[in-house]
């Protein structure tokens, strides 16, 4: 209910655009759900829902940070889409390009989010992830798993980080870098601002 409530008092509030739409989406459901249409009801929620997420989304992404160490924010690949079919948004930022490219996913309602808080708090499956190649950290005090995806020269390689926030899941990807730079990366990612905001 809690959830419900933020969702709709973001959608309303916040993004101004989205209220009307949203406004004429939960309209459509009532007058569908007072005619005794639960089919039509039920997608008129849907779509109100998805605009909730959209807005949710685009104020996730004004908490992004604009630069990650040296690498500036490519702000023409900024997306939020609304997963059909799912409660939720992808929200996308990357950062850099050439030979370093940072690649920030958010996904609420994730499929994976199951799957990977099993990993990271199993400690039989814990113990078989860190097999040199990838490894459980904290990041900022969530447990997240690290993931060595290639090798290149110089000791570098790219990295993959996996952060699950409730039923957020996050995925950080940096390529030409090494374990410890991509974790001070991923710590300038404010992780608890977009939990109370997105969870």
């Amino acid at each position: 209910m809690k959830y419900l409530i933020t969702l709709i008092f973001v959608s309303i509030f916040c993004m101004p655009v989205y209220s009307q739409d949203f406004s004429k989406s939960m309209a459509s459901a009532k007058s569908a759900y007072n005619s005794g249409k639960l089919e039509e009801t039920h997608f008129a929620l849907q779509q109100a829902m998805q605009e909730v997420d959209m807005t949710i989304g685009k104020e996730v992404l004004k908490l992004l940070p604009a630069k990650m160490g040296d690498l500036t924010i490519n702000s023409k690949d900024d997306n939020v889409t609304s997963n059909i079919g799912f409660v939720g948004a992808t929200i996308h930022r990357s950062y850099g390009n050439g030979d370093k490219k940072v690649d920030l996913s958010i996904i609420s309602n994730s499929p994976m989010i199951a799957m990977t808080n099993t990993l990271l708090n199993s400690s039989l499956l814990g113990g078989m992830m860190n097999d040199g190649k990838t490894k459980t950290i904290r990041i900022q005090g969530y447990k997240a798993t690290l993931e060595k995806e290639s090798g290149l020269k110089d000791g570098n390689s790219d990295y993959t980080i996996q952060i699950p926030l409730g039923s957020t899941l996050i995925t950080f990807k940096v390529n030409n870098s090494t374990d410890s730079e991509i974790q001070t990366l991923g710590n300038t990612i404010p992780l608890q601002q977009i939990a109370k905001l997105i969870n």
